[in-house]
């Protein structure tokens, strides 16, 4: 897979080339606008591993185990539904929270913890430009929501997700700093569009391997319907939803 590294050592040595050949300008017009658009699908498409290094897949297991992972809660209304189908199923996930929907919902988050399942960064306030902002303003996002965490469990997170799936190397080195490890996905369920519930529990079931790290939310009817299906799908095709630390054998907390 591409690295940013790699491109950009790729970029600098056909530069040299065209100075010592004396090519047309048009000609590094051209690499650049190239760089610039493999650089720009990289930063936006997280299993690219472009900028950083996420955990999307674990095709190695025996067993059939997959994880289901929540963005965005916890809410007041849609986490509790969607946590009772978990329970109702015996399955595990992982819940990808905002900062201050914590704030709001500490007794909710505790919950999401108290039956069995995994809790991980997705920054405080979830900025639509978060992309964009410096790289202090990610580290501020990541240890608020670290701290307000450790203050309500006592808990030490280790697990981040990006939101938008967005990296680039002010997150990379913000995510250092903080002692984060990055989660992405293989199957994105797209259940924050217009697309329809069936068009979408039709994909995610069609793709569906063994190791598959799902991508849903907890904030919306829409996403909970979504969970029913793929909870039943999975019980009569013999899959187990496991929680992401369970999937790698890695640990959720320090």
């Amino acid at each position: 897979m591409l690295k940013f590294n790699t491109i950009n050592i790729f970029t600098l040595i056909l530069v040299v080339i065209f100075q010592l050949i004396s090519v047309p300008i048009w000609f590094y017009i051209c690499l650049f606008l190239l760089w610039l658009l493999i650089t720009g699908i990289g930063s936006l498409h997280i299993r690219w591993n472009y900028h950083v290094n996420s955990l999307n897949y674990n095709y190695d297991i025996s067993q059939k185990h997959i994880a289901i992972t929540f963005d965005d809660g916890p809410h007041p209304e849609f986490t509790a539904k969607v946590l009772d189908l978990l329970k109702q199923n015996n399955a595990k996930g992982t819940f990808f929270c905002i900062g201050k929907h914590i704030e709001s919902h500490p007794e909710l988050f505790k919950r999401i913890i108290s039956e069995g399942h995994t809790v991980g960064n997705h920054t405080f306030s979830h900025k639509n430009n978060f992309g964009f902002i410096t790289g202090k303003e990610v580290i501020k996002e990541l240890e608020a929501t670290n701290k307000l965490i450790r203050k309500i469990t006592g808990l030490k997170i280790k697990l981040f997700r990006p939101p938008f799936g967005v990296t680039n190397p002010r997150i990379k080195r913000a995510i250092n700093r903080v002692g984060l490890l990055s989660i992405g996905w293989s199957v994105r369920s797209f259940d924050t569009t217009s697309k329809s519930k069936i068009a979408i529990v039709k994909s995610i079931e069609r793709n569906l391997k063994k190791g598959d790290i799902v991508l849903l939310h907890d904030t919306s009817e829409k996403s909970v319907k979504i969970l029913e299906q793929l909870l039943l799908f999975l019980k009569q095709n013999k899959f187990e939803s496991v929680t992401v630390d369970s999937l790698f054998n890695i640990k959720a907390y320090a």
